[in-house]
């Protein structure tokens, strides 16, 4: 055992060593050790992928591949998925241990997931969904960083185990993530939706970790390996087999406590995300004897840390009104702090909560997280019940009405013309192709809106007036709100098209927006004069946009806010070449992939410089449908063919229309 021990352990080695020279190399240029020993690494890990039969996840001897799937098949599992019985009293876990030895590991907050290996070859891996059926995601899992894809045992093999993010993968990928509201709350959420995407190489970038916890099936030949009785051996072996499996600890009554007092010191250090600890019979047989209930297996139990709870004072009650109108109560209390974060936050979720607990300004209130993350009232040690429902909305100023939704009383405000009711509009404007302000995610700005920070689009041009509120709020702090401010600032230099499409006006997309603008040559006093019987003579515009348009710059509140607006931003003039319009008139259609420009929408927006249009289908008037996939039997090809429209290489279409050389780079 320690020779293959040893063995595995130098394959792991060299696994790290060769990925991180081939990912200096090719995506670093730089290197970090010569082709030579480079080479010799690599003979030296084949040698003992054979010698034990095991390959292990991420070996350059193998190349997985990425793949997209359309869906995530289903499967039932051969027997239900149980949940453990829970418990938060050491003593009563003592007691459930007797004179028994047991395990005791951690439970590990993730995603369990279920193995199937066969000839050494890993067959299948299926989420535990609803416990009775569960998704196929094998390809995710041969991504995972850490499953071996082959290992040295033949027969068919099941285990179970949970798949999981670390605090640091956690953490470095949502420092990439610009906006505060869409990064993940937790690893666990991250790694539910990594684990099932439908393209692994998303997974594959998210670093998901497996370990093993419970050895299902072993068995060859209609021989099922003997464990001796042991659920360690059966651990044992799995980490034999080039598995990482949860850490445990051999425990009896007499040393139980003082492993548990072990565990919850080790946990605020420890980098896989856990809820608690998992205690389970070494005594397989024994375990087997006592059966199961409904819900629970009764060879083990779960130990759930208890909540940690802090006496603090309510300082005010915040309604936050959203964009179906219902307007949320949350309480703002004196900051304490709970599992390592200062939290000063916590929602009261409806009105009947808030009446239940008796709220008032100035009560003495306890706080906990639910499940160590979410901040909840969990009692009102005052009981003043002085907390006034507001009448009005505090974002319009509306009437607000009590509506019973269930069993449970919330407020609405019934303005149907509230800010806090148009939050799509302003997700408009701040999107890609409108204003482009990172950042600003639905979520944020319903939160900004429901403080009353935005009325109108100029308002978040001067979110900085409300700087000391927005480093504060949950999830901010002063480097989120720079990143922010930089963005802000930045889209203050914008394009007239960009601008226009930002507004949101009816059926006016960027494609639309660029050629009115092209048509009045960019005078944007001359576009906003336009009547409908005008806008709708351009080619490709028509009446209902023309009159959309019209009818936006004919509101006076939309005149006003618009010039308002307009004092905030600067409208860069795209500078055109009468001469360079040669693809005027002309409608194009892309499909399928590129060699020699970045993306679609960089061979479009070439195409709309000189002059051109790119629709989204083939019509009479498409000149030609641009796929380097001639022969396809695309929807878009047939239609092609049908109408007598020429389907061309994007070469072709370079040579012939744009006079390009694809030899000479773009």
């Amino acid at each position: 055992m320690a020779a293959g021990n040893n063995a595995l352990h130098r394959m792991r080695e060299l696994v790290e060593r060769l990925n991180e020279a081939s990912k200096a190399y090719y995506a670093q240029d730089r290197e970090i050790m010569s082709n030579r020993e480079y080479d010799a690494l690599c003979d030296e890990l084949e040698a003992l992928e054979r010698e034990t039969g095991m390959v292990l996840a991420g070996s350059p001897s193998v190349n997985v591949g990425y793949e997209a799937v359309d869906e995530l098949p289903k499967e039932a599992h051969e027997s239900p998925m149980l949940s453990l019985g829970k418990t938060k009293d050491r003593e009563e876990l003592k007691s459930w241990m007797g004179d028994k030895e047991g395990l005791l590991s951690w439970k590990l907050d993730g995603l369990t997931i279920v193995l199937t290996y066969q000839n050494g070859e890993l067959v299948k891996a299926v989420t535990r969904g609803n416990g009775e059926v569960g998704e196929v995601i094998t390809n995710n899992a041969r991504v995972f960083k850490n499953i071996p894809l082959k290992i040295k045992y033949q027969g068919e093999l099941i285990l179970r185990g949970e798949a999981v993010i670390t605090y640091e993968d956690f953490e470095a990928i949502n420092s990439r993530i610009a906006d505060v509201e869409a990064r993940y709350k937790n690893p666990r959420n991250l790694c539910s939706g990594s684990v099932r995407q439908l393209n692994n190489q998303i997974t594959a970038e998210r670093n998901v970790r497996f370990y093993a916890f419970s050895l299902v099936r072993a068995q060859e030949n209609g021989e099922a390996v003997d464990f001796e009785n042991s659920r360690e051996k059966q651990y044992q072996f799995l980490a034999g087999q080039g598995f990482d499996v949860v850490q445990y600890m051999r425990v009896d009554a007499a040393c139980i406590l003082d492993a548990v007092a072990d565990y919850e010191e080790r946990i605020k250090t420890y980098e896989v995300p856990s809820d608690g600890l998992v205690l389970i019979y070494d005594d397989m047989e024994y375990g087997r004897s006592l059966g199961r209930t409904a819900k629970f297996p009764r060879d083990s139990i779960a130990f759930k840390w208890a909540d940690e709870i802090r006496e603090t004072t309510l300082k005010e009650i915040e309604w936050s009104p959203s964009r179906t109108g219902l307007i949320n109560p949350v309480a703002i209390f004196e900051p304490v702090e709970l599992e390592g974060t200062t939290v000063s936050r916590a929602s009261v979720h409806n009105i009947s909560i808030l009446k239940g607990l008796k709220l008032g300004i100035g009560d003495r209130i306890t706080v906990y997280k639910a499940n160590m993350i979410i901040p909840q009232i969990a009692e009102n040690l005052t009981g003043s019940d002085t907390v006034e429902i507001p009448a009005h909305c505090p974002v319009c100023g509306g009437e607000t009405r009590l509506r019973a939704v269930g069993e449970a009383q919330s407020l609405y405000c019934m303005n149907p013309d509230c800010e806090a009711k148009k939050i799509k509009t302003f997700t408009h404007f701040v999107g890609r192709d409108a204003m482009n302000i990172d950042g600003l995610s639905e979520a944020t700005l319903e939160k900004f809106i429901g403080r009353g920070f935005i009325r109108q689009y100029r308002d978040i041009f001067h979110l900085d007036e409300h700087k000391d509120e927005i480093v504060a709020m949950e999830g901010f702090g002063e480097k989120s709100y720079q990143n922010l401010m930089d963005s802000i600032n930045a889209a203050r230099e914008t394009e007239l098209p960009n601008l226009i499409f930002s507004l949101g006006i009816s059926n006016i997309g960027l494609a639309n927006a660029k050629v009115i603008c092209r048509f009045y040559d960019y005078d944007l006093a001359a576009m906003r004069k336009a009547d409908a019987q005008e806008l709708s003579g351009i080619d490709g515009i028509g009446e209902i946009i023309g009159r959309a348009f019209e009818d936006y710059f004919s509101d006076g509140q939309n005149v006003e806010k618009f010039d308002n607006l307009l004092k905030e931003v600067h409208i860069n003039r795209e500078e055109t070449d009468a001469q360079g319009q040669t693809l005027e008139g002309k409608t194009f259609v892309v499909t399928g992939s590129l060699a020699h420009f970045g993306s679609r929408n960089e061979l479009k927006a070439l195409i709309e410089k000189k002059g051109g249009k790119v629709a989204g289908s083939v019509s009479a008037k498409t000149v030609c449908l641009i796929n380097n996939d001639i022969t396809s039997a695309s929807s878009k090809n047939k239609k092609a063919k049908e109408l007598n429209v020429p389907i061309v290489t994007e070469e072709q279409f370079m040579a012939e229309y744009l006079e390009m050389s694809p030899d000479n780079g773009i």
